[in-house]
């Protein structure tokens, strides 16, 4: 407000008047003097000026806003009319209009350095950080002590991928170490800058100074996860929730990382935890409903239900819950008028997933194939760019059938070592090939012991240098290589020496050099299927994402990846001995003892009666992590035997790719 001794008698005289008027708990009769005064032509400045500040302390947001705005107009470079008209508009939450009144000029020239911290302010809410960016500048450059502003600048650097972030943010720690909010952003900048260890490392001392925060270890949970350290980064999460064990989103995550390792039980706890701290986490409830899937729970679906609507979870929430009973009962027309009531932002990629299983068991191709392309189509959205994920990984198999030359092979060292240990068996195949149900079936003979989708392969792959590498391997190399791969088999699933150990992870395809390499006298089950339904149903599937399982988004992608898949591994073949057996699952649905017999002999397994009764063994088997999760309990069933028919209108741009490999494997377009 313009000084009182500035102003015309009769304008200084009212405004004393208001102010005691004001003072004294009169307001209404402050604004009426004040108003009054305004009418009588008095100074317009400090009477809007003072009716903004008055109205704003009595609550009158949008009045105090417009009596500030016209004494702004009137007088654009009075600082203090300026920032009580910024706070009023940032308060309404008019950003935009507040960053008006802040302008660059007016920051600059304000010695107060008010305006240029409120300037900083709006401009990175806005995001507009380069403006930011320098308001924050003016402000350290002329208050080297001010913290906040630096930790600011540090921020809205981070934002524009400035390194300098890391500058600003250190000196607003060194300043005020006690914020712990600063080391937090320093960590994300160090991060930004490709300095994880350092993040690490600022994230752990962080931890350490402030034993009673559980974000510190929260964020270092989730660098830890970038980097691919999962071990690390759970432990990191329980310390987290140790800290705060009401916390229903370090719950919840831990209940993810407790799924993906297998710990049904903990999972379970986890995910009871976050309900327990927020009944209204729709997440938790969709994640305990798919571990109920995932272990075949679902008839414990309607009490789950009754409990999520007895604790108010929205209608949301809900509708989905409901919708997947619904599909497990085989409700499909129920199932899909319950999806009607979730929005299209609540689990967007779920939902249409669902839709379309749904729309698929009803007969409705057209309208399923829509719905299963816009659930890959969310899918391939994610900020991990999941179609040039997948497009690189088929380049890198291109490249390798292009390497597999009988020049190449003859180039192996020669090798010839003494292994501890017998060899395992290979269970590969395409997904989508019958591999869940083998796998299920060789579960059940008591003389097996089945690793399903596991890393130790790959790991030993990346240790000894992948692809390349193979052929400098020599007697120490193969048996090193050995023994990491059963120290990692150990780690999964304890060995007994009396039993055979079968690895099944289909798109070990691609590994047949290496397990040749290393294992030479293992065996391999070829599971094999209609390549047409093969490609359709890993196009249908809601796969967990990685750089293979990403081709499956676009059926066009799915078919170059079956070629590439199958090119190299008939291309391996003619150039190694490989012990192959293959079972066919159209057969198998067939005549399930008529295919395992043989199979059991070529393993050299005793006939075992029991290991028939596949579903007994997945419902005992606990969480089933593969695509086929939701059938391989269920009776063989062959409504998907040539369910590619129906969608052949769908799968004609892709059915010259994949003809070739339809004749080989002796199926008929």
């Amino acid at each position: 407000m313009a000084s009182v001794n500035t102003l015309d008698q009769q304008t200084a005289d009212v405004i004393r008047q208001a102010m005691a008027a004001a003072q004294a708990g009169d307001i209404a009769n402050a604004r009426r003097l004040a108003e009054g005064a305004l009418v009588q032509g008095g100074d317009i400045v400090a009477l809007n000026a003072f009716l903004g500040m008055l109205l704003a302390r009595s609550g009158d947001v949008p009045g105090s806003a417009r009596h500030l705005r016209a004494a702004h107009q009137a007088r654009s470079s009075d600082v203090t009319i300026a920032c009580n008209l910024i706070a009023v508009l940032t308060e309404t939450g008019d950003l935009a209009g507040a960053l008006d009144v802040a302008t660059r000029d007016l920051a600059f020239a304000d010695p107060t350095l008010r305006v240029a911290r409120y300037r900083g302010f709006l401009a990175q809410s806005l995001n507009r950080f380069g403006e930011a960016a320098e308001a924050y500048d003016y402000v350290v450059a002329r208050a080297p002590d001010d913290f906040e502003s630096w930790n600011n600048l540090g921020n809205a650097r981070a934002a524009l991928a400035d390194e300098r972030s890391v500058d600003a943010l250190q000196r607003a720690v060194a300043l005020d170490p006690r914020a712990a909010p600063t080391r937090l952003n320093l960590a994300t900048a160090l991060r930004a800058a490709g300095r994880g260890a350092d993040a690490a490392d600022t994230l752990r001392q962080a931890a350490a100074d402030f034993p009673d925060d559980a974000r510190p270890l929260h964020d270092l949970y989730v660098l830890l996860k970038e980097e691919g350290d999962d071990r690390a980064a759970l432990a990191a999460l329980e310390q987290a929730i140790g800290r705060d064990p009401v916390n229903a989103n370090l719950q919840f995550k831990a209940a993810v990382e407790y799924g993906l390792l297998n710990r049904l039980d903990d999972a379970e706890a986890a995910y009871r935890n976050a309900i327990a701290g927020d009944p209204a986490l729709n997440d938790a409830w969709l994640g305990l409903a798919i571990q109920y899937e995932h272990t075949n729970r679902e008839e414990e679906f309607p009490a789950l239900i009754a409990e999520a609507e007895a604790k108010g979870v929205s209608i949301e929430a809900l509708g989905f819950l409901r919708a997947l009973d619904h599909r497990r009962a085989k409700r499909f027309e129920e199932g899909l008028a319950s999806l009607s009531e979730v929005p299209a932002s609540v689990e967007p990629e779920r939902t249409a997933h669902l839709r379309a299983t749904l729309l698929d068991r009803l007969g409705r191709t057209d309208a399923a194939f829509h719905w299963f392309t816009e659930a890959n189509r969310l899918h391939a959205a994610s900020s991990d760019e999941p179609l040039k994920q997948a497009e690189a990984y088929r380049q890198a198999l291109s490249q390798e059938i292009a390497a597999m030359t009988p020049a190449w092979f003859a180039s192996w060292s020669p090798a010839d070592p003494a292994p501890a240990r017998p060899d395992p068996v290979f269970l590969v195949g395409f997904p989508r090939s019958g591999t869940t149900l083998l796998d299920t079936i060789l579960m059940g003979h008591p003389g097996t012991t089945v690793l399903e989708e596991q890393p130790p392969l790959y790991l030993v792959d990346e240790a000894i240098g992948g692809f390349a590498a193979i052929p400098e391997l020599d007697d120490t190399g193969i048996l090193a290589a050995r023994a990491r791969y059963f120290e990692e088999v150990e780690k999964i699933e304890p060995l007994d020496p009396g039993t055979l150990l079968i690895d099944k992870s289909p798109l070990f395809l691609h590994e047949a050099p290496l397990i040749q390499r290393l294992f030479p006298r293992a065996r391999f089950i070829l599971a094999l299927r209609h390549p047409c339904d093969v490609v359709l149903s890993c196009f249908m599937s809601n796969f967990k994402l990685n750089t293979a399982t990403s081709s499956f988004l676009r059926v066009e992608d799915a078919a170059d990846l079956y070629d590439l898949t199958f090119r190299h591994w008939e291309t391996a073949r003619s150039l190694l001995p490989l012990a192959v057996h293959p079972i066919v699952y159209e057969h198998l649905i067939e005549d399930v003892e008529g295919e395992v017999r043989p199979l059991f002999d070529f393993l050299g397994l005793d006939w075992h009666e029991e290991a028939l009764d596949h579903t007994r063994t997945a419902k005992a088997r606990g969480l089933i992590t593969t695509a086929s999760y939701s059938q391989v309990a269920e009776p063989i069933y062959r409504r998907a035997a040539g369910r590619w028919q129906r969608y052949r209108a769908h799968l004609d741009p892709i059915l010259p790719v994949l003809e070739p490999w339809v004749e080989k494997f002796g199926y008929t377009l």
